[in-house]
């Protein structure tokens, strides 16, 4: 369990001020400019020798995607976007940081602003957010009016501007190319790569995009040290994480814990455990809607770490818990997930824009039995089609919820389908009577 001393959202729950008096009060703007001192080199050193892993799903590393940013400052601005879209179903801890501790996310652009020899930085927040928009925001002119931010950022010599951006709402955007493309007031649709961002980012210049999560650490790593972060959890795996725990749980919350905490201590301890007790518990989705669901027997020893998840063939994502305990029909909740990828496809991609409504169709067959047991393996075969054969992963996350569900419930799924046909032959018999 990790103790109170260590926690870095300390207002994660909004019991005291958010604002700038209250975060001076929590420690946050506290010696920055002697951190921005050390240099860009020590900071991006810093967050790589911290094991800092991106918070925001994909889990690659944060200091090595800092360093791939050009060495040279040529006549092309550096940019730091933050993705504050957050539109992940089951996940909502980025929103509690921008609503509660959001002057923690300004300090860590001002640092990683430094660390990538970024002048400017935009915060890309979903739209529907309007009152963490109005803290942020709120947040943004005290740091701008105190001289935190600004022309001569906490008297450093560094010069930094930061600038929020209200999005609509469409969850493609929360992959980085196209939340690139929304920010330039394009169409929300991601990129081919190469070029990735670093080299042709924002208006063509080299960028970086982290989570909000991923960035609004950083302050706390540099002031109490790499090592410190490193010694929290497990190796490769290291650091303090938001868990958002939802579903068939007592006490739904959001609660920050070392990586690699059993996901049974997760539930349990912080959540009130499961609804009708742990035996009570048919499946968990570890990681936000686009990683495959894990069975009881697996949930009952595995931990909550990017690489122990990804060992049971799930992920940790955006470590958001989605509790189903033994009344939910699993088979209609992963295809109400099918439809919801079906809608969010920007339709660039044949795969996925086909893809996702077949899937989707087929599985709402499946909830109702009128399908054959043969069209399991078909549907597991086009999810393999869809997934890896799309410019952005959204193909994969509608891929995944199902391989999951047939991995794991195949046998549910067969019983449906047969007594959904004896139904059907009971009923033709008696009309032929």
């Amino acid at each position: 369990m990790l103790a109170d001393k260590d926690r870095i959202f300390t207002n994660l729950y909004g019991q005291h001020d958010w604002r700038l008096a209250g975060a001076r009060a929590r420690g946050d703007w506290d010696g920055t400019k002697d951190l921005i001192a050390k240099g860009r080199d020590w900071i991006v050193e810093a967050v790589k020798d911290s094991g800092l892993r991106g918070r925001g799903g994909a889990g690659f590393p944060t200091g090595l995607k800092w360093s791939f940013m050009p060495r040279q400052q040529g006549e092309r601005p550096h940019y730091l976007v933050v993705n504050a879209d957050e539109s992940e179903p089951g996940t909502c801890k980025d929103r509690d940081i921008m609503r509660f501790d959001p002057h923690k996310l300004i300090e860590g652009c001002l640092l990683a602003g430094v660390g990538m020899g970024a002048h400017v930085g935009y915060i890309y927040i979903r739209g529907e957010f309007y009152q963490e928009y109005k803290h942020l925001q709120h947040a943004i002119d005290e740091a701008y009016e105190a001289g935190l931010i600004g022309r001569n950022a906490c008297g450093s010599g560094f010069d930094f501007d930061l600038y929020v951006t209200r999005g609509a709402g469409a969850y493609i955007c929360g992959e980085e190319t196209a939340l690139i493309e929304s920010l330039e007031g394009k169409k929300g649709m991601p990129r081919l790569k190469p070029p990735f961002p670093a080299a042709v980012g924002l208006y063509g210049c080299p960028t970086t995009v982290n989570n909000v999560e991923s960035i609004a650490v950083v302050p706390t790593i540099l002031r109490r040290g790499p090592a410190w972060f490193a010694s929290i959890g497990r190796p490769k795996n290291t650091g303090t994480k938001v868990f958002c725990i939802s579903g068939h749980v007592n006490k739904p919350c959001n609660v920050e814990e070392a990586l690699g905490i059993p996901m049974r201590e997760l539930i349990e301890r912080h959540a009130g455990g499961v609804r009708g007790g742990w035996d009570n518990l048919l499946a968990v989705i570890p990681g936000g809607s686009s990683v495959p669901l894990l069975p009881k027997e697996i949930c009952d020893t595995v931990l909550m770490d990017f690489d122990s998840l990804r060992e049971v063939k799930s992920g940790l994502g955006t470590a958001a818990v989605i509790v189903m305990d033994k009344s939910t029909d699993v088979i209609a909740a992963i295809a109400r997930l099918a439809k919801f990828y079906k809608v969010e496809s920007c339709g660039q991609c044949t795969p996925c824009r086909e893809g996702t409504g077949w899937m989707w169709r087929v599985m709402e067959r499946m909830v109702q039995g009128r399908a054959e047991i043969e069209e399991i393996d078909v549907l597991e075969q086009v999810t393999r089609q869809v997934e890896g054969h799309t410019i952005c992963a959204l193909g994969d996350a509608a891929a995944w919820p199902i391989q999951g569900l047939i991995r794991h419930f195949r046998p549910l799924m067969e019983e449906r389908i047969r007594t959904a046909k004896a139904g059907r032959s009971r009923a033709m018999a008696i009309a032929a009577e």
